[in-house]
Order: C-alpha cells, then sequence, then structure tokens
C-alpha cells in the first residue's frame, strides 16, 4: 500500500511511502552483498586444521569459517549490514513504522542462516576433540557476535543523527578493506605477488572514512566528538586487525595461547605505533574530511549567494 505526501513534508519523505516489507527485500539483498566476495570463490569450505578426515568433495559453507579469515567473516556481515543502512537513509526508512526493524531482520536471518548452515556443516568433519569444540565454538561466536554488532550499525546508520551515523559509517568503512582486498584476491587463491591494486586496498577505510566525516560535518559539539572517534577506529581497528589475523594464523602457536596472545599483541603494538604505518591512516583521513568539507563549504556559499 502506499500513501501521497504533502508538500509541506516532501522535504521529509519521498514522494511516495512504499510498504515496509520492501524494506525486508532490501536487507536481505545487501546481506547477499556482503557475502558475494566469499560466494564468488564457489563458497567450498576451507581447509581445516582439526579436520577428522579430508572430504573428496568439499561442501559449500555460506560463509569462510577457518582462524585465516576471521577478518574476511568480519567484512562480510558487516558490510552487508553498512549497505542496508545506507540504502535504508537514503529511502527514509526512519520515517515508516516498521521499517527499520524489517530492514534489519532481512539483514540478520539470512547472516544468521548462513552462520548456522557453516556451523553444522564443519562440524561434522572435525575431530572429536576439546579443540575442535573450542575452535568452532569461537567461530560460531564470534560470527554472532559479529550480526549483532552489524544490526547495531545498519539501526546506526539508518535512524540515528549524523553524529551517530558517522559511527556506523565508520564500522562499515574498516570492514570495507577487507572485503575489497577479498575480491581483488580471493581468499584461498594462490598469487605470484602482491596485486597493485592489494596495495590500494589498504587507503580504503581512511578515504571512506573521511568522506563520511565531511557528509557529517564539524558544526556541533556532537559531530565534532563522532568526528574525533572516527578518525581513532580508522587508526586502531585496522592495526587490531591485523594482530588479531596474525596471531591466529601462526599455526606454530596454536598449541600455546599465551605466546599466541603475546605475539599477536606485539604486531598490534608495531601497526598501531610505527609511524610509517600509524600516520597514513590518520592524515589520509583527515585530508580527505578536509576536502570533502571545504567543497561543501564551497557549495554552501554558492547557494547562499544564489538564494541572495
Amino acid at each position: 500500500m502506499t500513501a501521497e505526501v504533502t508538500t509541506s513534508d516532501s522535504a521529509a519523505l519521498p514522494m511516495r511511502v512504499r510498504s515496509p516489507w520492501l524494506f525486508l527485500a532490501i536487507g536481505a539483498a545487501s546481506a547477499l552483498v556482503g557475502l558475494l566476495p566469499w560466494l564468488m570463490t564457489g563458497a567450498h569450505m576451507p581447509m581445516q586444521n582439526l579436520w577428522a578426515f579430508q572430504p573428496t568433495d568439499l561442501p559449500v559453507v555460506l560463509l569462510p569459517f577457518s582462524q585465516y579469515a576471521v577478518d574476511l567473516i568480519f567484512a562480510l556481515l558487516i558490510v552487508g549490514a553498512a549497505a542496508a543502512g545506507i540504502a535504508g537513509r537514503a529511502l527514509r526508512a526512519r520515517d515508516i513504522p516498521l521499517a527499520t526493524a524489517l530492514l534489519i531482520a532481512g539483514v540478520v536471518v539470512p547472516q544468521l542462516i548462513a552462520t548456522v548452515q557453516t556451523a553444522i556443516t564443519v562440524a561434522g568433519s572435525l575431530q572429536d576433540r576439546v579443540e575442535s569444540t573450542i575452535y568452532l565454538a569461537g567461530l560460531t561466536g564470534g560470527s554472532v557476535f559479529t550480526i549483532a554488532v552489524g544490526a547495531l550499525v545498519t539501526r546506526l546508520i539508518v535512524r540515528a543523527p549524523r553524529a551517530g551515523a558517522l559511527l556506523g559509517l565508520t564500522v562499515g568503512a574498516i570492514a570495507m578493506r577487507a572485503w575489497i582486498a577479498s575480491l581483488i584476491v580471493p581468499f584461498g587463491s594462490a598469487s605470484a605477488g602482491i596485486p597493485d591494486a592489494l596495495i590500494v586496498a589498504q587507503w580504503v577505510t581512511p578515504v571512506l572514512v573521511g568522506v563520511a566525516i565531511a557528509w557529517t560535518g564539524i558544526n556541533t559539539v556532537g559531530r565534532v566528538i563522532s568526528a574525533v572517534v572516527a578518525v581513532v577506529l580508522a587508526w586502531v581497528a585496522p592495526a587490531a586487525m591485523t594482530g588479531i589475523g596474525s596471531a591466529l594464523g601462526a599455526r606454530v602457536y596454536v598449541d600455546h595461547p599465551a605466546e599466541m596472545l603475546d605475539f599477536g599483541l606485539g604486531v598490534f603494538r608495531s601497526a598501531l605505533l610505527i609511524p610509517e604505518l600509524a600516520l597514513r591512516p590518520i592524515i589520509t583521513t583527515v585530508v580527505t574530511a578536509a576536502i570533502g568539507l571545504g567543497i561543501r563549504l564551497l557549495i554552501t556559499r554558492r547557494d547562499a549567494r544564489r538564494d541572495v
């Protein structure tokens, strides 16, 4: 059912308010877009160090459950949630009853189905050991937690004022680096060298965060605080993900969790504090935001002159 909108409301709503059930489909489509880099590989179960046996035909799993793909799982789930949020804000879902809830449900339900299907499939091939239980519980619990974070990201982008939406957009931008990298070099594929496009992918997060800050603006205290938090996240989060991925991917520390933790912390500190690594995301984010804010100011002044 649709309803006409009065002229006085036209600045706040689309010309025709669509059925809120449309947002359920938009959420599901966004979840599918998020999973795309993995589905394009064929979605066959990755190699498992705790396999009881190696299947002759690798089964299809909807998420790449592997300690080597933690950052990719995060990216697949968060990018879908952020895409749903952006679509929902563009279509003003917050002004339509039930639209936001249906949008979030459209994202969360397919992601939960993907998690359960993957967990059941992987569980059937693992050794009957305590380590297998911990491994599977960690990946499943981490995926469910990421889905919950994604639901928050979607809600922030759709319903929060711009200062709050910026935080949701920042989390989505953080996930985009691994998402784009997995399109350039699909997970599990071999590469003779590092493609140039993969080097460029490391700049995706700070550029997107800078663009989001420019969209938000810094003309209120709340927006300034949100912008500062966004810059910090653009600096800290990739370093944290690098540390976690390096620790979990170091097979030599599989039976030594304390040493694995120390190794991961060491990588995190290096990525966070070494100037050549740490300054790049900070400077790129700030410069991109400054350029965007400058363009926004010029457009505002031009429009003001036209009004005069």
